[in-house]
């Protein structure tokens, strides 16, 4: 299957490429939990496109953990949708046919269990964000304000994906059918191996013969995913009724790049992902630092500073001359802390992310980008921050960008505009936080107290940095310190105030 160009025709519709393949006479061997935007915009395309060049029973059924919203509307169209890609020149479309069908936990447990635990499935992948995992990475435990917490007391009738996960495995074992591989595809450091882990403690729970029999005999390959994926809009479906001349509620928008590095480890099979451009490897670790530090880091750095620069998409910030700058040094300072990868050219690598985070044609919000500021900071700005502080390399970038996050964590915008900081540590933050009488150095001081900061709480360099940044963004606003920091001078500098 290869991409077309859109282009009108006499009748006004657009020639649109469809699947490479009948996509009813293929079986399902995949069960992906957590069908969002991306898993449609990536994995999804990589399936069809094996489905096309090898066959195989290998469509997906995909598993929604928190609304049925993608199964209404996916589900009534079989399955298919239609992806459109932005080129900076012009759009391209294509009709993706590996996805089988949609199943809700709210409507559908018992069916979801029923596809996990079924032969035929040999691979599932999850894309659920860190928090949907239930289990604290710091602590090895399962976190308590989490269904995970519930489907231990239940664990027959579980709600959360590890306890489904569970479940079907011991049904699998019960029905002495071979595991499932369980493939992470979320954004974090060694994926499989944190998968692994909060199934193993969530296990040990519940049945430690079962914990033993999972330890011995499941793989749980890791994972490096990356493509750029917008959250649909107005336009996105406009744009299909325009271009393509049908409605499609199912569609959703993405950029040309796409990557995905996976630990090559299936002992039961898996799709022909390779021949859509997946990379087999034996080791995901270098590809995934290098994403988790250059691509992520620069990314939530900018999310936070654009954002309070009135900056809506991460195109608009690449506009602005002082912080295209500072994505630049951001992703240089990140770079000087990774190990070489032979395949790889990192000053390569940067420059295709600018011109990535620069397309004029993907809107990707940086308040989109700025969630879960306190699940993302740890491997994408602190961990390689240590690192350049331990290597006396230049810590500026990433003292910024944590600066950035704090300023961020107040919840108003130099205009004293409130917004909702949409992070699991919410109530933490407000509470470190309500004691601050306003002065950059309290604030530094009260969010230091969070347990992400505690390999950096005592180094002076680094907390004089810090505080100097957000010093400079409490004082002059946001926009001043980002020309301060790049070096540009600027009538903006004069005379601002803080919130």
């Amino acid at each position: 299957m290869t991409d077309v160009r859109l282009s009108r025709t006499t009748d006004g519709f657009t020639k649109i490429d469809r699947p490479g393949y009948v996509p009813e006479d293929h079986g399902v061997g995949h069960v992906h939990i957590g069908i969002g935007a991306f898993f449609r915009a990536h994995i999804a395309v990589y399936s069809d496109k094996a489905l096309a060049a090898e066959g195989g029973d290998w469509r997906s059924v995909g598993v929604s953990l928190r609304s049925d919203r993608v199964a209404k509307t996916l589900n009534p169209q079989n399955g298919l949708y239609t992806l459109l890609i932005r080129h900076p020149e012009a759009t391209t479309t294509q009709m993706i046919g590996s996805v089988a069908g949609v199943l809700s936990v709210g409507d559908a447990a018992e069916s979801i269990l029923e596809r996990l635990s079924a032969a035929e499935t040999k691979v599932v992948t999850l894309t659920i964000t860190e928090t949907a995992y239930g289990f604290d990475r710091g602590t090895n435990t399962l976190s308590q304000d989490h269904p995970v917490a519930d489907d231990v007391k239940t664990p027959q009738a579980p709600r959360s994906a590890i306890g489904l996960i569970v479940e079907a495995l011991r049904r699998r074992r019960a029905a002495q059918i071979a595991p499932m591989t369980l493939l992470s595809c979320d954004n974090l450091p060694d994926n499989g191996c944190f998968l692994r882990r909060a199934v193993l403690e969530y296990t040990g729970r519940i049945d430690p013969q079962l914990c033993d029999w999972i330890a011995e005999s499941v793989a749980f390959p890791s994972s490096m995913v990356d493509r750029i994926t917008p959250a649909q809009t107005d336009k996105t479906l406009s744009d299909i009724q325009i271009l393509c001349g049908y409605e499609d509620h199912a569609a959703i928008e993405t950029e040309p790049f796409t990557q995905w590095v996976i630990e090559d480890n299936f002992p039961t099979g898996r799709p022909a992902w390779d021949a859509g451009g997946a990379i087999f490897v034996e080791d995901v670790a270098p590809f995934e630092e290098m994403k988790l530090r250059m691509l992520n880091g620069a990314h939530s750095m900018l999310a936070y500073s654009g954002f309070l620069s009135r900056h809506k998409y991460v195109r608009d910030v690449m506009q602005d001359p002082a912080l295209s700058i500072l994505v630049g040094r951001y992703m240089s300072a990140a770079a000087a802390t990774l190990s070489p990868i032979n395949t790889v050219d990192f000053d390569a690598y940067k420059r295709d992310l600018l011109a990535r985070f620069s397309n004029p044609e993907i809107a990707h919000e940086t308040y989109q980008i700025s969630m879960d500021g306190t699940e993302k900071l740890p491997q994408r700005i602190l961990s390689p921050a240590i690192e350049a502080l331990e290597a006396g390399q230049n810590i500026e970038p990433f003292a910024f960008a944590v600066a950035a996050w704090m300023r961020f964590s107040l919840g108003v915008s130099d205009e004293s505009e409130s917004y909702e900081l949409r992070d699991p540590a919410d109530d933490q933050i407000v509470r470190l936080l309500s004691g601050c009488k306003g002065t950059a150095a309290e604030v530094v001081s009260a969010l230091g107290q969070l347990g992400m900061f505690s390999a950096l709480v005592g180094h002076s360099i680094w907390t004089a940095a810090v505080t100097r940044h957000l010093s400079l963004m409490m004082l002059h606003g946001m926009r001043s310190a980002t020309e301060s920091a790049a070096g540009i001078k600027s009538a903006s500098s004069e005379g601002r105030s803080g919130p």
